[in-house]
């Protein structure tokens, strides 16, 4: 009886031990097909009244972006993202640009938050049916639409005494984006991604018409993406 108790307890151990291994296999053989996505990162709105650009002369803004993505298959995926960015008007614009301005009762200046959502398919470069089969490094991009809130404080001048306006204003865009992931671990990516929210408005910032484009946004962030399970799946 001595010598059976010991035994008995190995046989209990190993079958533990090998129904949790199993486990654990066949929970890594159900692919991880939704990713939690939080980045960060600085940006600039390209505004009529927003600075030199050519000369570099324009104001650089914190952004922040959430998303949900869900893999449809080993090469698309589909990404709703939503986020803030600060917008800022910037520069030291000439007497003569001034004086345009003044006299079509343009904004000098513009600055606030503008919330945005969007859904965009995108593509790997690398594709890969299962989480843990994903390469090291990959590029993916991609596509699509969204929504944009943007509110601003905005004065028709320069003179510090002079109190802004609150404006509002929504619009749709196309979000074009695209990022470099690299593989940190088993459920993990550390990425670089830049984004361009190309908006179909010229009014952002109250000043109309200016530059030769709209008004649009762009990004450069730091993601972090988490591959998980649903709760559904019993993790």
């Amino acid at each position: 009886m001595k010598t059976s108790k010991p035994l008995l307890l190995s046989i209990l151990f190993s079958a533990l031990l090998g129904n949790a291994f199993s486990q654990s296999f066949y929970r890594e053989r159900i692919s991880r097909d939704n990713i939690l996505t939080v980045g960060v990162g600085p940006s600039f709105a390209y505004l009529d009244n927003g600075g030199q650009y050519r000369a570099m002369n324009f104001a650089i803004k914190p952004a922040f972006s959430l998303a949900l993505t869900k893999k449809m298959s080993p090469m698309v995926e589909l990404r709703a993202t939503t986020g803030v960015q600060w917008i800022s008007s910037g520069g030291n614009p000439s007497t003569t640009i001034r004086d345009r301005w003044f006299f079509e009762n343009a904004s000098f200046t513009a600055k606030g938050p503008a919330y945005y959502f969007d859904l965009i398919p995108s593509f790997y470069l690398v594709p890969f049916s299962n989480h843990m089969h994903r390469s090291k490094v990959n590029l993916y991009g991609g596509a699509g639409l969204g929504v944009m809130h943007v509110v601003t404080q905005q004065t028709k001048s320069f003179n510090p005494e002079e109190n802004p306006t609150k404006q509002n204003i929504t619009t749709g865009y196309v979000p074009v984006r695209a990022g470099l992931s690299l593989r940190v671990g088993p459920y993990s990516d550390i990425a670089g991604e830049g984004t361009m929210l190309w908006t179909f408005t010229d009014n952002l910032d109250g000043n109309v018409g200016f530059n030769r484009f709209g008004d649009h946004l762009f990004q450069a962030q730091i993601v972090f993406r988490r591959y998980f399970i649903p709760k559904s799946y019993g993790e």
